[in-house]
């Protein structure tokens, strides 16, 4: 495994305890259905909904601490969908520092401690795979509407690197939407078929902190350590809409290889300080310079940094 990125941290169980002990919502009567038709002619019956497990008391409670959560960031004016703006300007200098920063430093190291000296550049050499996987406790309305919301992103990842991303049949890419009751098993039951993926380097993922939304780990199964051959994003499907979203955006772009965050990054995704919910304009130029062929995976930073600040200047003031 090359790396795990675990996406913005907050505090959540310590609040889940009083949520527990909320007293149940009024009940109200339900009205007797009327389905129409009341008899489908034969062959056009609906194809059965997936079977939906029971959610437990923890991830209920856990869902309403995150519906809080987002409430509370989008209040504080945090989450921002716009992308960016006239409040955010940024030189091609912070672009190639913070380029620098994202893509050759890793927010952990495969033994789950935060990393210090700048590694090489690691990004996919062959095709991005996604494949999307549910949960038993996640219900079919927000299976629809993240499937959606993955097959969308993968286009714009495509887009913005140049380099093939889609959402497709033998996956290498696995995402993954999962609750506090069925994400050990998930995981464990499916994870395994990606090379290079075991039960031991999957942990990190699996094992998802308290403090985080979701997580993505990328894994190098061939001779070339800089390559990515496999990765396993998990996203928390407790999250409300947006946060799962942003999670979408974060998670997904850092699989391809901008590895870190940076307190540093503006406007951007890539840090924790939650002001971006999606993807930016800025953000775009880093996924863009880092499939550029002018850079090959595995150079280091010393080598890198002379066509980093040329792809910098050109990203923001044109061909030099």
């Amino acid at each position: 495994m090359l790396g795990t990125y675990a996406k913005r941290k907050v505090t959540l169980w310590g609040g889940l305890a009083a949520l527990l002990s909320l007293a149940a919502c009024d009940l109200f009567t339900p009205v007797e259905p009327v389905l129409t038709p009341r008899v489908r002619p034969a062959g056009l019956a609906p194809p059965p909904a997936p079977p939906v497990q029971a959610t437990s008391e923890q991830s209920a409670a856990l869902r309403s601490f995150l519906a809080q959560v987002q409430r509370s960031q989008l209040t504080a004016g945090l989450l921002r969908q716009d992308g960016g703006g006239p409040d955010t300007p940024f030189t091609a200098d912070m672009l190639a520092r913070n380029f620098e920063q994202i893509v050759f430093f890793s927010e952990y190291t495969s033994s789950g401690q935060r990393a210090g000296a700048p590694s090489v550049l690691r990004r996919w050499s062959g095709p991005v795979r996604m494949g999307i996987v549910f949960g038993a406790s996640v219900p079919p309305s927000q299976r629809s509407r993240d499937t959606a919301d993955v097959a969308a992103y993968a286009q714009r990842l495509a887009r913005a690197t140049g380099h093939p991303v889609s959402v497709a049949p033998d996956p290498n890419f696995l995402v993954y939407f999962v609750s506090e009751d069925d994400r050990v098993d998930t995981l464990n039951r499916t994870a395994t078929d990606l090379p290079g993926v075991t039960r031991t380097n999957l942990a990190a993922v699996r094992n998802l902190p308290d403090d985080a939304y979701c997580a993505v780990a990328a894994y190098a199964a061939g001779a070339d350590q800089a390559a990515y051959t496999a990765a396993v994003a998990v996203i928390r499907s407790e999250n409300p809409d947006l946060l799962r979203l942003s999670c979408i955006h974060e998670e997904l772009a850092q699989g391809l290889g901008l590895a870190n965050d940076s307190p540093g990054a503006r406007p951007s995704i890539f840090n924790d300080d939650d002001e971006f919910a999606l993807l930016t304009d800025h953000d775009e130029h880093l996924l863009a310079m880092l499939y550029d062929d002018r850079l090959a995976t595995g150079v280091s930073l010393a080598e890198a940094r002379p066509v980093v600040r040329i792809l910098a200047r050109e990203a923001t003031q044109g061909p030099l």
